[in-house]
């Protein structure tokens, strides 16, 4: 019979007779893991449980120690059942952890808030951005700031949070910069909620206030609208919440919005675009709405890497959700069903791969859209109009 565990008998466990197993996806690994746990993706698990004759496994160097009891979770403990049964008809003492990664995150959250002096907190936190992670993170966020003239004095920008590790840095930051006082502007802190469920809005609320940021929270009810949208929801949903983002900052008198990308979501991009969509284009620094006028986009943190915002994050030992969405809650592989997500996820690993042979490959990338030679091009568009490189031949 397939055991369940809740996370409070987990606690009251002894950890030494205890194999923690995070069945996620890798990338969703990446967003942090319970503390102790190893990371074996769920089809690896299954997979190996059926081609392995062998009663002693080993798996992704791991090994699953059978003098110890197994508990497996995913992200809400949907998948993490049928890879706790796979392994119990092999003679594994498993289990599977209820409400997964998500019910262990809330609930870390929200201890840690009730136990702490948040002044103190938020303290360390700020501190670790003025000192250990300056160069990594306020640097190229001021860089960007002046190489792309993203700040003008006298801007009302309406930093937008999603509740991801990206956004609440970027928040923290122009914290940073508005305490340095160089030139007048004006911040709102904005979240969008397209339908969150409440755990998930509880969880973006403590995280701000673990952080000292003063949100202002609207609704909206995209999730309602995409819900039924069988392909590319994702892509659906980040346009109309864009759209919702520019109309409520330009009613709280905002001129601008913030969004969280960073030098590696631009990479990708340009990739991206090449290998799946046959054009050579880049995430802008900064865009002027066209639905909108006088209202402008800007990515302040085009030139921060991503590695080192997982670098704060864990330093900070700070937890967020990789996405808040409804559809992560009914999908048993998460938003890794949807093609824009996947095709990602390839491009990641694309350049990871490069990156072994030629380890400038990023950067090159990232400079090959600040060096096109429309002499060598034979053809492009400006303002939507083709042009073709006999016009000028």
């Amino acid at each position: 019979m397939l055991e369940s565990i809740t996370l409070t008998e987990l606690n009251n466990l002894d950890k030494s007779g205890v194999q923690l197993i995070d069945i996620r996806g890798m990338e969703s690994a990446e967003y942090g893991l319970i503390p102790g746990a190893v990371n074996i993706p769920k089809e690896q698990i299954l997979r190996d449980m059926m081609l392995t004759e062998s009663c002693d496994m080993t798996i992704r160097g791991i090994h699953l120690d059978r003098t110890k009891k197994q508990v497996l979770y995913c992200t809400r403990g949907v998948d993490s059942p049928e890879a706790a049964a796979a392994m119990r008809e092999r003679g594994y003492d498993a289990y599977y952890l209820e409400g997964g990664y998500h019910n262990w995150l809330v609930n870390s959250v929200v201890q840690e808030e009730q136990s702490i002096d948040l002044k103190e907190r938020q303290e360390q936190i700020e501190q670790s951005i003025r000192k250990k992670f300056h160069k990594q993170l306020f640097t190229p966020f001021a860089k960007a700031i002046n190489t792309y003239e993203l700040l003008q004095p006298g801007d009302h920008v309406a930093v937008c949070i999603s509740g991801g590790k990206d956004s609440m840095l970027m928040a923290k930051l122009f914290q940073e910069l508005k305490r340095h006082d160089k030139f007048p502007f004006e911040l709102t802190f904005l979240v969008m909620d397209p339908g969150y469920s409440e755990v998930n809005r509880k969880l973006i609320e403590a995280n701000a206030r673990l952080l000292g940021i003063p949100i202002r929270v609207f609704g909206s009810e995209i999730f309602d609208s995409v819900y039924s949208i069988e392909k590319s929801p994702c892509y659906l949903c980040a346009r109309m919440r864009r759209g919702y983002l520019y109309s409520n900052a330009k009613e709280l008198g905002c001129n601008k919005i913030a969004l969280g990308h960073h030098y590696d979501d631009v990479i990708e991009t340009i990739l991206m675009g090449m290998l799946y969509g046959g054009q050579v284009q880049t995430m802008m620094p900064k865009l002027h709405s066209t639905n909108f006028p006088g209202m402008e986009l800007i990515r302040p943190m085009y030139l921060i890497r991503e590695e080192n915002v997982k670098w704060w994050r864990d330093y900070n030992k700070l937890h967020f959700l990789q996405c808040a969405c409804r559809f992560t809650e009914i999908s048993k592989n998460q938003n890794e069903n949807d093609p824009h997500y996947s095709k990602r996820q390839e491009i990641k690993q694309l350049i990871a791969e490069m990156k072994k042979v030629n380890p400038f490959v990023e950067g090159n990338i990232f400079k090959s859209v600040e060096n096109v030679n429309l002499n060598t091009v034979v053809g492009y568009k400006k303002d939507g109009v083709r042009h073709f490189f006999t016009e000028g031949y």
